[in-house]
């Protein structure tokens, strides 16, 4: 009896989930949603960059800093994506609706792996091991990351191919990975660290906490976007980014951008002290 209860339940799920996905209503209501999440995201770390601005004039466009603008830009922008969503999917060529749907993405990749590049350099300098290559490093990753994205769009725009978008998805899922794995490395490289010294200070055990729950956060979300990217490949039914699939795209985004950046805007809350500290680099 209790497996058909259970059946009834599992195809009532199904059949609601259904009627929400065809629901253009529905859609409305998951999208604009959505994008007052990101816009409200995006506010708050326009804020913090003003504040911070305020506090430190004098250093310039410092890792932090950096690291506030670049949230305001992704999260204004998929807010903005959000907002129009309905003609964001009937834009012509593809590569527009590709353009503006991905770029966030790549842009959320910068963004975070910034923090491992500052825990990188920290845990080299602590170490007493060269930092030079860390940011030229940092950035060929990048660069790299961003050319053959480019590249993807523009062989997309001259002759769509199937197994072309679903590598598409597999190399998202694939940078998610690396991003994953970067803030498994340094962020708990620095967070064994920071436990090997003396804890006499509350300074000393919030900065512990501070990363490892930023290293926890990042790591968590990174791993979800990257197993959603590489299913979505895998089964079409999961596609992402497609206007009948308003849940999926919810659960998707909730769980691997809106939480994982409120959660560590938060974290990061605190404001740099007005003198240059060891651990306040501005960024060249």
């Amino acid at each position: 009896m209790a497996f058909g209860n259970m059946d009834v339940n599992t195809y009532g799920l199904k059949a609601w989930w259904d009627d929400v996905d065809e629901s253009e209503t529905w859609q409305n209501r998951i999208y604009y949603s959505l994008a007052g999440a990101y816009a409200l995201i995006a506010v708050v770390a326009l804020i913090q960059l003003i504040r911070i601005e305020f506090r430190v004039p004098e250093y310039g466009w410092t890792t932090q800093k950096v690291f506030h603008l670049l949230n305001f830009l992704v999260n204004g922008v998929r807010a903005a994506v959000f907002v129009f969503r309905r003609d964001v999917q009937y834009l012509k060529p593809q590569i527009l609706q590709s353009f503006l749907l991905d770029l966030p993405g790549l842009l959320f990749f910068t963004t975070y792996t910034l923090l491992v590049l500052f825990w990188a350099e920290i845990y080299h300098q602590a170490r007493s091991l060269p930092t030079e290559s860390l940011r030229p490093t940092f950035l060929v990753i990048n660069a790299t990351i961003y050319v053959v994205q480019i590249l993807i769009w523009l062989i997309l725009w001259w002759k769509p191919v199937s197994f072309l978008e679903s590598f598409s998805h597999y190399f998202f899922a694939g940078v998610s990975f690396i991003a994953a794995i970067g803030f498994l490395l340094y962020g708990g490289r620095l967070f064994l660290m920071l436990r090997r010294f003396p804890i006499e200070s509350k300074g000393r055990r919030k900065k512990l906490r501070e990363v490892g729950c930023v290293t926890a956060i990042c790591f968590i979300c990174f791993t979800i976007r990257s197993i959603i990217m590489g299913w979505s490949a895998f089964d079409k039914k999961f596609d992402l980014d497609v206007l009948d699939h308003p849940i999926l795209n919810a659960i998707n985004y909730l769980l691997v951008e809106i939480a994982p950046s409120a959660l560590v805007l938060y974290i990061l809350r605190k404001l740099p002290p007005k003198r240059l500290s060891n651990q306040y680099h501005p960024i060249h």
